[in-house]
């Protein structure tokens, strides 16, 4: 058993896209899909059902990650401090699922899923593949939150408006500020903003530190919209079927 949790792993690495990568992407795009098809059939115990147990997931996920970094020495708090996108995200979106809060939801939908996504795609899983705890934990983590913000929005009716572009592109601009600050006094690299993660990314593509910031805040805008998009279309039509019986008369 200590194979499966320990600092050693003698097993095969995590390999993108390979059959268990593949399998794991699979069941998290199911869930969604059904959640996303059948979440508004749900009885309001079986929303409250849902929700709590997302949160928990998230909170027990999270919970031993931590005590695996403690009890395998790795722990410090230049790495394991919640200031990444995605750490905060874990504890924002079980706050999110237990207490309703729109005001999360805005961050956690919008760019949450984006962040995630990337992490899905591209997991920071190290040399630990397949059935290794860390390859477990990675992708549950970063899975439970896209399922979070998919679940408030197709099972609890949550949406985003326009207005919620300008207020996520405040926080996060805020957010990033203060995370540089941290950055700079305990010499981490939260948020990627000090340089380029030492694993595979998107970022890879991008130019050398710091040209490759201003891409990020561009890209930020970028999903952003694209997140929002079906909901902007959604509306448009809404207006012009509302105004088409004026038209007509």
């Amino acid at each position: 058993m200590n194979q499966f949790f320990g600092l050693e792993w003698d097993g095969s690495p995590f390999v993108l896209f390979n059959t268990p990568h593949l399998i794991a992407l699979a069941i998290i795009s199911l869930i969604n899909i059904a959640l996303a098809a059948f979440g508004k059939r749900l009885s309001d115990r079986q929303r409250t059902v849902v929700r709590y147990t997302l949160a928990g997931v998230l909170i027990v996920d999270e919970l031993l990650w931590h005590v695996w970094n403690a009890t395998t020495g790795q722990w410090t708090i230049r790495t394991m401090l919640p200031f990444h996108l995605c750490s905060v995200l874990v504890w924002l979106s079980a706050v999110m699922l237990i207490r309703k809060s729109y005001a999360i939801y805005e961050v956690a939908y919008l760019l949450g899923i984006a962040g995630a996504l990337q992490a899905l795609l591209t997991p920071d899983a190290g040399i630990y593949g397949f059935p290794h705890f860390r390859a477990f934990q990675v992708m549950i983590s970063h899975g439970a939150i896209i399922t979070s913000a998919v679940c408030m929005t197709a099972v609890e009716g949550f949406r985003p408006t326009a207005d919620s572009i300008k207020r996520v592109l405040v926080r996060a601009n805020i957010y990033a500020v203060v995370v540089f600050i941290v950055n700079m006094l305990i010499g981490s690299n939260y948020l990627f903003i000090a340089h380029k993660p030492e694993t595979a990314s998107l970022l890879d593509v991008l130019p050398p530190w710091p040209w490759y910031l201003p891409f990020l805040e561009l890209l930020a805008l970028v999903f952003i919209g694209l997140f929002y998009l079906p909901f902007a279309i959604k509306d448009a039509r809404s207006r012009r079927e509302a105004s088409s019986p004026a038209l007509a008369d």
